[in-house]
C-alpha cells in the first residue's frame, strides 16, 4: 500500500515522505490528543519518495516498532496506545498514538563512523561538534556513542546536521539535553539486543515530542527500523570497509551508483526503481525484522 485510504471518523492531516498522520474527525490537528499513524509502503532516500514502493514495507515497519517500543518501555514512554484498534483498511500497518508536540530535531546516535558523519570527521576533525581522535576510517567504532542532531526540514527540503551548541541556541539547553540523554539511553538498550542477535546498531535516528495529555517528553514517530537505523553484521564485521547492511542504504548506493545514471543529480527527480532493487531491498528489511525480533515475518 504506497498510499493511505480515506477512514472513516478519522481526517488525514498530514501526508510524510512514508507516513499517513490522521486526527479523529472535525479535531484540530495541532491540539489533537490521539492520532493514528499510518505506515505506506513508500521509501524515500535523500529527500524524495521513490517509486515503486517496496512491499510489505508498512507492515515490516509498524511491527520492528512495536517490538522495540515495548523494549524500551522503561527507558523512556512511547507514543502508542494501540495496534489493534485501528480501521479495518490499515490494520497491521497503523498505529493508533498519543498526539505529541514534536521537538522540531532528529535525534542522531551514532555508534560507528559512516555516511555524514564521516564526510563531516574528514572535513572537521569532529562530529556534531564531538572532537574525535585523528586516524579514524569507514565504519571505525567510536570511542563512545554520540548524540549529533539534525534539524527536521520540511518535505522536500534537506535535514542539516548541526552541533548540540546549535541545538541548545535553537532550542534550549534543557531540552536538547534531555533528549540527547535518552537517546543515547535508547542507542545503548538496542545496542546490547542487537549485539545478542549476531546485528550491529551503527547508527539510529530517533523523535521525540511532548505528550498533550501529560506533557511527558516522549518517543514517537517510528524507531529502530531500516528506514531509520543501520544494521550491520556482527560476523563480518571490518573496520575500514563499506559494510553489508540491513537497511535502506541499499537504495542510496543504486541511486549514486552509474547503474541508475542519476547521481543526485540537482533539481532532478531520482529514477524509478528496477524491480530487482524493489525485491533486494523487500528482503534486507524483512531479514532485518527476523533477526532482530526472532520471528518470522
Amino acid at each position: 500500500m504506497t498510499e493511505a485510504p480515506e477512514l472513516a471518523g478519522w481526517d488525514r492531516a498530514v501526508t510524510g515522505k512514508v507516513r499517513e498522520l490522521y486526527v479523529p474527525a472535525g479535531e484540530d490537528p495541532t491540539s489533537a490528543r490521539e492520532v493514528l499513524v499510518v505506515a505506506t509502503d513508500r521509501i524515500s532516500a535523500y529527500d524524495f519518495s521513490l517509486a515503486p514502493g517496496i512491499p510489505d514495507k508498512g507492515r515490516i515497519l509498524t511491527a520492528m516498532s512495536l517490538f522495540w517500543f515495548e523494549r524500551l518501555a522503561d527507558v523512556v514512554p512511547h507514543h502508542v496506545l494501540s495496534e489493534t484498534d485501528v480501521p479495518a483498511e490499515v490494520a497491521g500497518r497503523a498505529l493508533r498514538c498519543r498526539g505529541l508536540d514534536m521537538v522540531p530535531l532528529e535525534c542522531v546516535v551514532r555508534g560507528y563512523l559512516t555516511g555524514s558523519g564521516l564526510s563531516d570527521y574528514e572535513r572537521d576533525g569532529a562530529v556534531g561538534g564531538h572532537d574525535l581522535p585523528v586516524g579514524l576510517v569507514e565504519a571505525s567504532r567510536l570511542p563512545r556513542p554520540l548524540f549529533t542532531p539534525s534539524t527536521k526540514a520540511e518535505q522536500g527540503e534537506h535535514d542539516e546536521n548541526i552541533t548540540v551548541d546549535q541545538a541548545r541556541e535553537r532550542l534550549g539547553a534543557g531540552v536538547v539535553d534531555e533528549v540527547g540523554a535518552l537517546s543515547i539511553a535508547v542507542y545503548n538498550r538496542a545496542q546490547e539486543i542487537a549485539l545478542e542477535r549476531g546485528i550491529i546498531l551503527a547508527d539510529t535516528k530517533l523523535e521525540f515530542g511532548r505528550s498533550r495529555t501529560d506533557g511527558a517528553l516522549t518517543l514517537g514517530d517510528e524507531v529502530l527500523t531500516p528506514d531509520s537505523s543501520r544494521f550491520w553484521f556482527r560476523d563480518t564485521y571490518r573496520e575500514g570497509m563499506v559494510q553489508p547492511s540491513l537497511d535502506k542504504q541499499y537504495v542510496r548506493d543504486w541511486l549514486t551508483s552509474a547503474e541508475s545514471g542519476w547521481g543526485r543529480r540537482s533539481g532532478d527527480a531520482p529514477p524509478e526503481l528496477p524491480a530487482a532493487v524493489v525485491d533486494a531491498t523487500r528482503a534486507r528489511y524483512v531479514e532485518a525484522y527476523e533477526r532482530l525480533t526472532g520471528e518470522a515475518f
